[in-house]
């Protein structure tokens, strides 16, 4: 046994009480959006689509065997980051921006990017507007308490473009109020605005959403600080399924590629690790087999398979431009 074996070996994590809390009821309690297409979404019998909810799956059938065993919790953004704190959900997967703000102010902490995103401007095509600066004095609706709410005020002001925020308390809200004219533009991240046009009365031709991209959004699952082991778990979930697609092993090939022992290495962990975690053998293709490897997750959701036709852009793996990249498990 080499030294950094021997070493991990004799060092035992705490118990994770957010881990032994989801195994006692049996359901993982995964906070959500109250409705965004692609990310998360109730449809007419009640199930639950997109990339965060699929993200939530697979956590369930890594750490209960089951992904089917989630509790999907609807939360308007004032409510995401008190659920997490007070217990009333295990994780946050709600299209949130990862901030030193959040994690160094709000006793959360955030397990890596699921969504690399960017906010951007969607106006109606009729009216001609083709860049921000076209939107001078403009009134401009917006998200309140996001972090499109001080981007925009801090775009305006570095542009001098005098833009008017109108802000609204959540997604509905901020929908309706853009179709009914009370403002020439709409601000927010560009795949919320993709999939706002995707649904417009019109067809998505009616809406255009203008180029510049103002802020960086890397969207993150988030836990509570405090739960080393819990945030752990969630961080190497989401690596499982971004290391499967740069080894090109999908749910359905999975069994087969992991017979090659260099495969089975990168995304099997140790045993050591996995019984110091507190975890069942097998979680992490557990998770592989929910949600399929992370080009998988975001076709299927927000891609080519989709409705929305979202390019990978920095969402690609880094071998082919993107930002995409897992560190290794061994």
């Amino acid at each position: 046994m080499s030294a950094l074996l021997m070493i991990s070996a004799s060092v035992s994590r705490a118990e994770s009480t957010t881990l032994a809390q989801v195994k006692a009821r049996g359901v993982l309690r995964c906070g959500v959006s109250d409705g965004i297409a692609g990310f998360s979404r109730q449809d007419a019998s009640g199930r639950w689509s997109g990339i965060d909810a699929d993200f939530c799956r697979a956590v369930a059938a890594a750490t209960l065997g089951d992904p089917e065993k989630v509790d999907f919790i609807a939360l308007r953004t004032s409510a995401r980051f008190p659920a997490l704190r007070t217990g009333r959900i295990d994780l946050l997967a709600r299209s949130t921006t990862w901030t030193l703000l959040r994690e160094g102010t709000l006793g959360i902490q955030f397990a890596g990017v699921l969504f690399y995103d960017a906010q951007s401007f969607m106006v109606w095509t009729k009216n001609g507007a083709r860049a921000a600066s076209a939107l001078k004095g403009a009134t401009v609706c917006v998200q309140r308490e996001t972090s499109s709410e001080a981007n925009l005020a801090g775009y305006s002001h570095a542009n001098s473009l005098d833009l008017k925020p109108l802000a609204v308390g959540s997604v509905a809200e901020l929908e309706q109020t853009f179709l009914s004219g009370r403002c020439s533009a709409l601000t927010a991240d560009a795949s919320l605005l993709a999939a706002l046009r995707n649904r417009a009365p019109d067809g998505p031709g009616a809406m255009t959403i203008l180029p510049e991209r103002i802020s960086k959004q890397p969207h993150a699952p988030a836990v509570r600080a405090g739960d080393d082991t819990w945030l752990v778990i969630v961080r190497w979930v989401l690596f499982t399924l971004i290391a499967a697609e740069e080894l090109d092993v999908t749910r359905q090939n999975a069994s087969g590629r992991l017979r090659d022992p260099l495969i089975a290495r990168a995304l099997i962990p140790d045993a050591s690790v996995t019984a110091a975690l507190g975890i069942e053998p097998g979680w992490t293709m557990r998770a592989l087999t929910s949600a399929g490897n992370y080009g998988e997750l975001f076709d299927r959701n927000l891609g080519a398979a989709s409705p929305l036709g979202i390019e990978r852009g920095l969402n690609n793996l880094y071998t082919h431009g993107g930002l995409m990249y897992a560190p290794p498990m061994q």
